[in-house]
């Protein structure tokens, strides 16, 4: 997950036309009918809705005559759905860089504002905490009049492009290509993570507002331009506006299904610190101290770098699987019985041939299911994200001598661990072994959170999975972490407590890596974007009460 200082806002009518450039074909009834308001089409891209995916939704769990509607017209739409997922992709938003940042928050300011939403707003959080400005956060409230009102949590920024020419496709032209099993993906930066998805809920809204007038719950955005940043600015600014979120009587966000066709609730977080590690030779008092210098001065002059590198084999074993700093470990709260019978349920049908063929990895670290899908939902680790100093240049020669070398470094932790008493074990452990001139400089932390999914929101997206026939896992009245690290805490008892539960149909793949991708055209087990879309609309009338009694949920009352 994961930076320079923050540009500032071009002029917003520049930027309106960004925003607007989506295909505006959901318009409410009454609008369509209105030739000065309507929208052109997008163009026509031959997009198959249902695609050869073999699910099939129940349509008996329909109960609304409303979704039966709205289905409908999502698949008449489809193309010009997909065509606004294209023009998002072919904005960047690199928060990394900053490229596209302002373009970025602007743009999903205009998404909501076409929603109809009564409020909405660029927010420039300023200064964080770990002393970096927060990119913008773009709040939104649709207040629909109804009973209930969903917290949803966005993000717009991804990460960079750092391997070009590996990719099938130009990472920021949204291009549709077939790979097998589905004839249809959109290859782009973003495309899973975490554009599409999103994309796909918006479509989804605009089509309930196109049909009905009118959404089955209200609506709170908060989308962040700091995902991949540690969310340092979504963290600032949820903490300094709790007012702005306290009407939420629950959290929804995105999610999607696997390559075999199930899925799962997301609901709470991992812990993840992000720190960079800098060897130099001003603070060593050897080596360059002030710039590189000509690597031939390496027969005489001592090398940062070869000092860095002897640091980092100090912080884990030789197979760099279990990390060696005193204390790491300590306070991990076990795994839980109900949890573990989960994930033992899960891994029978678990091939890890084609779970490490997906990923595009050899293998996995261990040969049982269980204990990868155990190392992937409640597990440990440090990692090198990248390392940099002196000579970057692919091919060629030039000798160069670093005065400094830096590494950066995520660390997963679990309850009950603590991310910044992790820095202060990895401080002691760097002066213990020699090294107290190795700087610390933590880039974020994002502290576990622990969810059921036993809450009405899960019910109601549980309920859709089953309609669209997409196995999952039982409904857990345990809090549990369960997943990768996203800013579930914020909402969690840190500022707020309130159910969370992500998830929808649909997959993509590849996140931060090349050849990104979101299914448009689904097969086998998996939709593609357009059932996405109704998965989210079904989720909604679920959780407002309008699509029939889901148990365990009240129903809804009108204001």
């Amino acid at each position: 997950m994961v930076m320079s200082p923050m540009r500032k806002l071009v002029a917003t009518a520049l930027l309106a036309g960004s925003a607007l450039a989506l295909v505006s074909c959901d318009k409410p009834p009454e609008a369509a009918n209105d030739k000065k308001s309507a929208v052109p089409q997008g163009p026509k891209l031959g997009i198959r809705p249902a695609g050869d995916t073999e699910a099939k939704i129940d349509m008996s769990a329909a109960k609304s005559p409303d979704l039966k509607k709205i289905f409908s017209y999502i698949d008449e739409n489809i193309d010009s759905h997909v065509y606004n997922l294209q023009k998002w992709i072919q904005q960047p938003s690199i928060s990394n860089t900053g490229e596209g940042i302002p373009e970025s928050a602007e743009m999903v300011k205009g998404f909501f504002d076409q929603l109809g939403c009564q409020k909405t707003q660029v927010y420039d959080v300023g200064k964080t905490e770990f002393g970096q400005q927060g990119n913008p956060v773009v709040y939104a409230h649709c207040d629909e009049g109804a009973e209930k009102t969903l917290v949803v949590y966005w993000m717009y920024d991804t990460m960079p492009v750092t391997q070009p020419d590996l990719w099938k496709a130009p990472p920021f032209e949204g291009r549709l290509v077939e790979q097998a099993p589905y004839k249809k993906v959109l290859i782009g930066r973003g495309a899973v993570n975490s554009k599409g998805p999103q994309m796909a809920m918006w479509n989804a809204l605009m089509s309930i507002k196109a049909v009905t007038g009118k959404l089955p719950v209200n609506l709170i955005f908060v989308a962040e331009g700091d995902e991949e940043r540690m969310s340092i600015g979504y963290r600032k600014f949820i903490r300094e506006h709790p007012e702005l979120v306290k009407d939420g009587d629950a959290m929804y966000t995105f999610g999607g299904q696997s390559p075999a066709g199930g899925a799962f609730v997301l609901s709470g977080s991992e812990g993840c610190v992000f720190v960079e590690l800098t060897t130099s030779g001003k603070k060593w008092g050897r080596g360059p101290n002030y710039s590189d210098i000509h690597g031939g001065f390496k027969r005489s002059v001592d090398a940062p770098a070869w000092r860095h590198i002897k640091m980092l084999s100090t912080l884990t074993d030789e197979t760099g699987n279990r990390v060696m700093i005193d204390g790491f470990y300590d306070n991990m709260e076990p795994l839980s019985k109900r949890n573990e019978a989960v994930l033992k349920g899960a891994a029978k049908g678990y091939d890890l041939k084609k779970a490490s063929e997906n990923l595009g990895v050899e293998r996995f670290i261990s040969d049982d299911p269980y204990e990868v899908l155990k190392m992937s939902g409640y597990g440990t680790s440090i990692n090198i994200d990248g390392i940099w100093g002196g000579n970057m240049f692919p091919g060629g020669s030039g000798a160069i001598l670093p005065n400094k070398i830096t590494s950066k470094h995520n660390f997963r932790y679990i309850p009950n661990m603590n991310g910044m008493d992790i820095v202060k074990k990895l401080r002691r452990h760097l002066d213990k072994h020699g090294f107290s001139d190795v700087e610390i400089n933590v880039v974020g932390d994002v502290p576990w959170a622990k969810r059921s999914t036993d809450t009405e929101i899960g019910r109601a997206l549980m309920a859709a999975y089953d309609a669209f026939g997409i196995p999952h896992a039982p409904i857990n009245p345990e809090e549990s972490i369960m997943g990768g690290y996203w800013p579930a805490y914020l909402f969690s008892g840190d500022t707020m407590n309130i159910p969370i539960a992500g998830g929808m149909a649909g997959l993509g793949g590849n996140a931060h890596a090349a050849n990104e991708y979101y299914v448009i055209e689904g097969a086998g087990k998996v939709y593609g974007m357009a059932g996405a879309e109704k998965s989210v609309a079904m989720v909604l009338y679920n959780f407002a009460g309008k699509n029939g009694p889901i148990p365990g949920s009240r129903p809804a009352k009108p204001k």
